[in-house]
């Protein structure tokens, strides 16, 4: 039982693989819809013909560049791929970094009974280093299209795209200042994932209580860090897509839609491992621990949401209204932003409700992959209106590009499950969850 160590099989591999071939497939075939269906700036023009007849030539011109998100030109497919990118790079970096912060929570509460599930957060971390990659890249090539703060001329006095808002924003929202944060973020999340991933290994192999007294404050360190980082990330990588716009909710919102997608994932693949004969340490009463975090956190989320939603609708200021708005006036985002609330909210409360549901894998193997869909489309929602306005879409491109990073995202988990034994058999609290019952 101690000594369980996963085989990453050919088949598993196959499957992955085809995964990523079939989204590879739907990616292309959406860029050409796309091509051939002649998709132009058909709303931002219908904008500016009504404010020609009202206002004149000069607003005419300020309310298409507002509808296309950009000073420079109208929409293009490849804005939509960008945003395909940077959705999916926000989603799978959060399962990445919470899978550090899971590891941390156990070892600072000192938690026994999450000692068999241990591996998998530390499995999903592995995709740090490559999700720092992809954000540094896509930020690099795609920031005029995605975040309309980076465009010349909004902070200068001088220029006639002058934003005096977005100016009293410069010394937090410019290249040098952003991308040091960023680089940052990730470096010390990294090396802080390096160390406690060392210790965890070692302590497998040496017994004892000292690299676990070691673990612990790591954890803590990463944990405070965290905080803080989470919460800035949270404003640099999605807030600022609307410059005018702000919550001061918004940290705690990314980091619990972050942190419910992390525990479905941890609990989705704890059942696939026993499904195929691993983890026999786990049993009904360890997931009925995850069952109820996926439940609980599931109910945190909707928490911020209403909160979010409800402190700043209902003051009725515009300059917070606006994100609201957005999602809620408009034919494309309407029934995606209630449909959000149903899957991530309703359905789950009412799926996990009892206590059996949350020790059933079947139950949970229905709920996990739905909360994970469910919050990818919470970042879809959080970044497609701010980018694309009203040239937004959901089809082939998106479910391809989901289906890439799914793919990629699963082979480094599964790859990096294989390299080390599954359960720590020297971990201090062994014991305690070998008879963890509730």
């Amino acid at each position: 039982m101690s000594d369980e160590k996963y085989i990453f099989s050919a088949g598993a591999k196959k499957n992955i693989f085809i995964t990523l071939a079939v989204g590879i497939i739907l990616a292309v075939l959406g860029i050409i819809l796309l091509n051939s269906g002649g998709h132009h700036d058909t709303h931002g023009a219908e904008h500016a013909v009504e404010a020609v007849a009202a206002h004149g030539e000069h607003h005419a011109e300020a309310a298409a560049g507002h509808e296309t998100g950009g000073h420079h030109g109208g929409y293009h497919w490849t804005h939509r791929l960008k945003a395909n990118l940077w959705i999916n790079n926000l989603f799978f970096t959060g399962l990445a970094i919470i899978g550090v912060f899971f590891i941390c929570i156990q070892y600072v509460a000192q938690a026994g009974w999450s000692v068999g599930v241990k591996r998998i957060p530390m499995a999903m971390a592995s995709f740090l280093p490559i999700a720092a990659v992809l954000m540094v890249v896509v930020w690099l090539f795609s920031n005029h299209e995605l975040f309309h703060w980076t465009h010349a001329g909004l902070m200068d006095p001088d220029s006639p795209d002058f934003d005096p808002i977005i100016k009293g924003k410069e010394s937090y929202l410019n290249f040098g200042f952003y991308m040091a944060r960023m680089v940052g973020f990730f470096g010390v999340w990294y090396v802080l994932f390096l160390q406690i991933r060392k210790h965890m290994l070692a302590e497998d192999l040496e017994g004892g209580v000292n690299r676990w007294k070691k673990l612990v404050g790591l954890s803590a360190v990463f944990i405070v860090f965290f905080g803080y980082s989470s919460s800035i990330a949270a404003w640099d990588w999605v807030m600022s897509i609307d410059p005018h716009w702000f919550s001061t909710m918004f940290g705690w919102y990314v980091f619990a839609s972050w942190w419910v997608s992390g525990l479905a994932f941890i609990t989705f693949i704890a059942i696939i491992l026993k499904s195929k004969g691993y983890l026999a340490i786990v049993n009904a009463n360890h997931l009925h621990d995850l069952g109820k975090f996926v439940w609980g956190f599931s109910i945190f989320w909707t928490y911020i949401w209403f909160s979010q939603f409800l402190l700043i609708y209902y003051a009725n200021i515009p300059e917070e209204t606006i994100y609201f708005v957005e999602r809620l006036k408009s034919d494309h985002y309407s029934k995606v932003f209630f449909f959000n609330l149903i899957i991530n909210f309703v359905l789950p409360f009412l799926l996990l409700m009892t206590r059996d549901a949350k020790r059933h894998s079947r139950i949970l193997m229905v709920v996990c992959p739905m909360i994970l869909f469910g919050h990818w489309m919470d970042f879809y929602l959080m970044v497609t209106p701010g980018v694309l306005k009203e040239n937004g879409g959901f089809g082939f491109l998106e479910v391809g590009m989901m289906l890439v990073y799914a793919a990629a995202f699963m082979y480094v988990v599964l790859h990096s499950l294989a390299k080390y034994p599954l359960v720590a058999k020297n971990h201090p609290m062994y014991n305690e969850t070998l008879h963890h019952h509730i």
